[in-house]
């Protein structure tokens, strides 16, 4: 089963808030979830970013794939990137 790290939206109209979810790959945006490793709300100034780091470096030596924009995310808040994941571009040798 492809698993992957992503946001799952939450909120009122025109205030969201995401979830960072580990959800299987094929299931929809807010669907069923596996986990919740955090959560995000950008109507803050600064956005605030939240991690449960252990539960995300769990999923991720499970091989769970953080979506571009958890990815991002992590960078932002002063995670490591994740290894395994090259960006676009780059060679692994």
């Amino acid at each position: 089963m492809p698993v992957t790290i992503r946001l799952a939206r939450h909120g009122a109209k025109k205030n969201p808030i995401y979830r960072i979810v580990v959800a299987d790959k094929r299931s929809p945006r807010d669907g069923r979830r596996l986990d919740q490793v955090g959560t995000y709300d950008p109507s803050l100034s600064p956005a605030k970013i939240q991690f449960n780091e252990a539960k995300l470096t769990q999923w991720l030596r499970r091989g769970a794939q953080p979506s571009q924009t958890v990815t991002q995310l992590m960078k932002q808040s002063g995670l490591p990137r994740p290894s395994g994941s090259a960006e676009a571009g780059e060679t692994t040798s």
